[in-house]
């Protein structure tokens, strides 16, 4: 019988599995492409074992996710798997007691802490911290616990948003998206990963949550604060490496869908980091290594041996171990990128008017294609105005001068990462729409052969599914043999 290995992404929209074999190639896939948000699509007899009483239709619409796309995969992988990695959205968390049940409603990626609670944060938290920001995990996780505790009056313990379950123990815990659905598969309580927890606060060099963390949750009104009608105290999760097996299976899911009894549950990681790690496939990381996604926003990583970051660009750094190496994935996200196209032209258009396109030569127009106001990378200004002019009559002409910008804009930003300290890119590997472009990637090409030499070559990813990045996560780190 074969084995398998299992990544799922838990992304913005919807659920994905991908099943790699010994030799990372895709045996299954399966999909859930919206989260449901009630039980019309049905709960699975396991589901009911495993998650009594939950009444969060947020939550319950990733548990039912996972098990529409655990149940879609065939027979013989789910009998076959021998690991399982699970990624979520970053900064997604909710507060849970002891068994699991959520005790608040949740805050996903996007979410912004409200200005009490960030003012609080940031009285706690060192200046510059990637924590401080308003969309990071810890104000959001204060928040939450404001909340739990009927400070700020937005949730009642008898709201309908959730129901406040005891558990065996007074421990509520911080969990994370991926860290929950994790949970449903291992049944270990209060486990995270190095990726997910960046963004709390934890220090990913010394691999230790910080003494001012600690000290604020010790300290700080009211994270220190103990009701007496509650007696509860909020856990901080305890850090695994990605894919650091947790536990194997649990027997419901045995049971139920037949998979097999020593599948490894392995700890979590971030979307992005997934992503990343599909994009560069099949190679092994290596410093040098780049990502430019050219989605709606133009995301750029680079592989680097000393881990790089600056608040003022929004640069941080995941941490990546492999193979007795630790790299770090450097990243900064520019607000240039399809969006801007998507304003001037639909998808026809795009493929007509590139054709249309000498791709030899750069236009000589020169913009700064945001769909709003504000970039934070390469450039830091706030009040950046977008700049569109002159647009020719010819939309070929425009067309050439905004893919011609975009490309040097792309340069401009890795000249930023090496500048802060990151290597120079050996192989700049490309996914989102854009990288379907040849027009588009000769520009980029010329564009950053004339910034960096030698010149990093530039290629389009094989993969770019988070949940194969998962895969080969945990086909790297978990082997039940």
């Amino acid at each position: 019988m074969g084995r398998y290995w299992l990544g799922i992404d838990f992304g913005t929209s919807g659920v994905r599995t991908i099943a790699v074999d010994e030799m990372g190639a895709v045996v299954a896939h399966s999909r859930a492409d919206s989260y449901p948000n009630d039980y019309a699509n049905g709960v699975s007899d396991v589901g009911e074992q495993i998650n009594q009483g939950y009444s969060l239709p947020q939550v319950d619409s990733w548990w039912i996710a996972l098990g529409q796309v655990l149940a879609a995969l065939p027979q013989a992988v789910r009998s076959g798997l021998a690991g399982i990695v699970i990624d979520g959205t970053s900064a997604t968390v909710v507060l849970c007691d002891g068994a699991g049940v959520p005790v608040t409603g949740v805050k996903i990626y996007s979410d912004r802490a409200g200005d009490q609670s960030l003012a609080a944060i940031q009285q706690i938290t060192p200046q510059g911290h990637l924590a401080r920001s308003a969309t990071a995990t810890w104000p959001k996780v204060y928040e939450l616990w404001q909340q739990y505790l009927g400070i700020n009056g937005d949730m009642r313990h008898d709201s309908q948003d959730f129901v406040c379950h005891d558990a065996d123990n007074n421990n509520i815990y911080v969990m994370h998206q991926a860290d929950l659905c994790g949970y449903w598969l291992h049944g270990r309580m209060g486990i995270t990963d190095y990726h997910n927890a960046l963004k709390l606060g934890y220090d990913p060099v010394r691999l230790a949550y910080p003494d001012w963390l600690r000290d604020g949750l010790k300290n700080s009104h009211p994270l220190h604060q103990q009701p007496r009608d509650l007696g509860r105290h909020l856990n901080l999760p305890q850090v695994f490496a990605p894919a650091q097996p947790v536990g194997y299976i649990r027997a419901q899911w045995v049971e139920s869908l037949g998979i097999a009894a020593d599948c490894l549950i392995g700890a979590g990681t971030t979307d992005s980091t997934a992503a990343f790690l599909a994009s560069i496939a099949p190679s092994a990381p290596g410093v040098g290594m780049a990502v430019t996604s050219l989605g709606s926003t133009m995301v750029l990583k680079v592989l680097a041996d000393e881990p790089v970051s600056d608040p003022v660009y929004g640069v941080y750094s995941h941490r990546w171990d492999q193979d007795g190496a630790t790299f770090w994935l450097v990243g900064g996200a520019s607000n240039v990128g399809g969006a801007v196209l998507r304003q001037f032209f639909s998808d026809a258009e795009l493929q007509q008017l590139t054709a249309a396109i000498d791709p030899r030569f750069d236009s000589p127009l020169e913009y700064y294609p945001l769909p709003q106001v504000g970039e934070r990378f390469p450039l830091n200004d706030p009040h950046l105005l977008p700049q569109l002019t002159p647009r020719p009559a010819d939309n070929a002409a425009f067309l050439h001068g905004l893919l011609t910008s975009m490309a040097r804009i792309e340069a401009q930003g890795y000249g930023v990462l090496r500048d802060l300290g990151a290597p120079w890119p050996k192989q700049i590997y490309t996914t989102g729409g854009g990288a379907k472009n040849p027009v588009w990637t000769q520009l980029r090409q010329r564009q950053i052969s004339q910034k960096f030499q030698p010149a990093p070559q530039i290629l389009v990813a094989r993969e770019t599914e988070a949940a194969y990045g998962s895969a080969l996560l945990a086909r790297s780190k978990l082997n039940c043999n």
